[in-house]
Parts: structure tokens; sequence; C-alpha cells
């Protein structure tokens, strides 16, 4: 990683704090005594924004460029986070009769926080690609979303932190992103960026976008985010409660730190290696092994064996690890003349997040939250559909 691209990983690390939302899900549940499917409800407030932005914003950078939305994208989720500050959740969250009254004011924290991620998200991907030399590309990107796992982490690790070390709950997070969004302001507009536009006099259009989407490749890999996105999030936010219900492990204790280690770490080694496996292994076939170690280790879960269940849960987390970057590469290699519709629809898709955890949610309700995992298992195995369509293209391809 270049000194003089810092900023850009930053960034990513910023875009991580929406999937913060996944460990609130059990976080809250504890301090406000609601159900598994309203807590499950948490994470779609901000992950509709991606639904509802991401074109949009893909228009604007077409005219206004890509550093412009990244600037737009921080300041965005930086009101999100002032809000719930400013109510005093920094730390030192005091719960009575008023706590409905904060409950709300997280939920338009996350509201905006997903509307900056979403932002962040259409450009971020593809100026990874101005910023890479040619070929590597889906190298360089799945680097960067190893920052957005770190991200991710601060919102495990964070807490049980906080807890231990200074006697402070979860609000803790919020100073601390906030913190971490004003430095990335700062080095964002302190470097030069050389964007690549368009050929031609091609511009991006809501025609030209929902125009794409006759394309059968794109269609299966914009549903390809979609699904993963919202079985991630699905995961994270149910690890902790799967801990919780069937081998009574505190959720603020230790929950969280054993999800984390679980879990995003190995997404987080996953990614870093990806960087540099990537190298050797050609990205499609890297796709497919992920998902097949993914599916492995959702299978796993459902066994009685509490060792086995934790293996199953590092299994998933690795074979996630490059599913994201791989997708979204692969997608706008396969058509670069189109980079800012296809990023626009690929980041809308991360509105998956909104919808399958609710569905998990329900399910735990009416059943289990073992059983519940059956919901995983299903967005896996048309991951696996993707990845093999995607191997099957490339033999066409070179037959």
């Amino acid at each position: 990683m270049k000194t003089r691209t810092t900023p850009i990983y930053l960034i990513f690390m910023v875009m991580g704090m929406i999937d913060a939302t996944g460990p609130m899900v059990s976080l809250a549940k504890e301090s406000f005594n609601i159900s598994n499917t309203v807590a499950a409800f948490i994470p779609m407030l901000g992950y509709l924004m991606f639904g509802l932005l991401s074109v949009p914003m893909g228009l604007l950078q077409d005219k206004k460029g890509k550093k412009y939305i990244l600037n737009l994208g921080l300041l965005i989720a930086f009101l999100g986070l002032v809000i719930p500050i400013m109510s005093g959740m920094y730390g030192k969250m005091e719960l009575d009769s008023s706590s409905l009254t904060q409950f709300y004011k997280i939920l338009i924290a996350i509201l905006l926080l997903g509307a900056g991620a979403s932002i962040l998200q259409v450009s971020g991907n593809p100026i990874i690609r101005d910023i890479s030399e040619k070929g590597h590309y889906s190298k360089n990107l799945s680097l960067a979303q190893t920052f957005i796992t770190v991200g991710s982490s601060l919102g495990f690790l964070l807490p049980v932190i906080a807890l231990y070390a200074f006697e402070l709950d979860w609000s803790i997070i919020f100073p601390f992103f906030a913190g971490l969004i004003l430095v990335a302001f700062i080095g964002l507009n302190a470097m030069k960026i050389t964007e690549i536009k368009n050929s031609g006099d091609h511009h991006v259009t809501f025609k030209s976008c929902l125009k794409l989407l006759k394309n059968k490749h794109v269609l299966i890999m914009v549903l390809g985010i979609f699904i993963y996105c919202g079985v991630e999030i699905t995961m994270s936010a149910h690890i902790p409660l799967l801990l919780k219900e069937k081998y009574d492990i505190s959720v603020g204790k230790m929950g969280l730190l054993i999800s984390w280690s679980l879990f995003y770490l190995p997404i987080l080694t996953g990614r870093f290696l990806g960087s540099l496996i990537m190298r050797r292994i050609a990205p499609k076939r890297l796709l497919l092994f992920s998902v097949l170690l993914a599916l492995i280790g959702a299978l796993l879960i459902f066994t009685n064996s509490f060792t086995i269940v934790l293996i199953g849960i590092f299994l998933v987390g690795l074979g996630f690890s490059n599913i994201f970057p791989l997708i979204f590469s692969l997608t706008i290699e396969h058509m670069p003349n189109h980079t800012n519709e296809i990023s626009g629809l690929l980041v809308s898709a991360i509105v998956g997040g909104a919808f399958i955890p609710p569905i998990m949610g329900m399910v735990a309700d009416s059943t289990s939250i073992q059983t519940a995992f059956i919901v995983p298992v299903l967005c896996i195995i048309y991951l696996l559909y993707v990845a093999i369509t995607n191997n099957k293209k490339t033999q066409k391809e070179n037959g």
C-alpha cells in the first residue's frame, strides 16, 4: 500500500462502520429488552439507504467526480454520529424512562450512517481502479476490503475493550467513529487523485442503469451482492445470539469477542491474504473455492458439538473474506466502460443487508436461533450458483 493512497484505505475503514450495526443488534437487544425480530430490523434502516441512494449517487458521480461524492458521504456519516453524541451517548449511556427516545436516536444515527456508507461505496470501490495498475484491480480491491473489515471489527471489539478497560458502555463507538471520519476527511482533501473517465460521450442515466440489468450476467452478479451482504450481516447479528441462547455466553462480556474472533478475524485475514493469493489463482476460481468453504462451514453450525459449531463459524468467515470484492471487481472488469452505472447498481444491492436479517429474526422467533441458520445456508447456495456461472463463462471464453 502506497502512503499517498492511505486516505482512500482509511475511507474503506469508515465504510465498515455500517457493518457495526450487526453486533449492535445483540447489544440493543440486551440494552432495550426487544425481541429478535425487532432487533433484526435495526440494520434495515442503514442498509435501505444503499437501495435508495446508490444509483442516484452514481449519476451524480458521473457529473461531479468520485472525490466530490466521497466528501459528501463522509459529511453525512459524521452528522449521523453527532446525533447520539449530542444526546449523551458517548460511553456512559444511562437507560431510564427516556430510553425509548435514546433507541429512536440510535435508529436515526444508523439511518444517516447507512446513507453516508452507501455514498462512500459508490465512489470508493471504483476509485481503487483509478489508483491501481492494469490487471491489479481485483487484488487491490480485496486489500481495500480488508480495511472495511477492520471498521466492522471495531463494532465487536470496542464495546468489550470499553467495558473491561474503561468501564464504559458500547455507545463509545459513536465518538470513536466520528473521530475516524474527521481524519479520513482531512486526508482525502489533502491528496490528489487522477480519475478515469468513461470513454467517448457516454453519460450515466437512470435508463442506462436499468438497461444494464437486462444483461443476464450483470443481473446475476447484482443479485449476488444483494444475497452476500444480507447473509454477512445476518451472520454477524445472530452468531452472538446463538452463543447466548444455546451456550449461555453473555453478549456484552464475551459473546461479541468470540464472534469477532471466529467470524470477522478470518474475514480480515482472508482479505489480506486474498490480495496475495490472487497473484497465483484466477479471481473466478477463488470465488468458487470461497463459496464452497463458506457452505461447508454453514452446514457445520447445525451440529450439537460446541467445538464443531465454532469451527463452522470460522470457515464461513474465511469463505466470506473475498466474495464481495471478487463479485464487484469481476462485474466492473466485465463492462469497464459502464463503471459508474455498475458501481451504482452493485452498491444499491447492498440493501440486501436490510432484508435478510429480519427474515432470519422471524424464523428464530418462531423456531430457534440454530434452526434459523437455514437462511444463510440457502443464501450461500445462490452464491455457489454465481460462482459456477462465472467459471462456466470463463471456460466458454477460453474455448
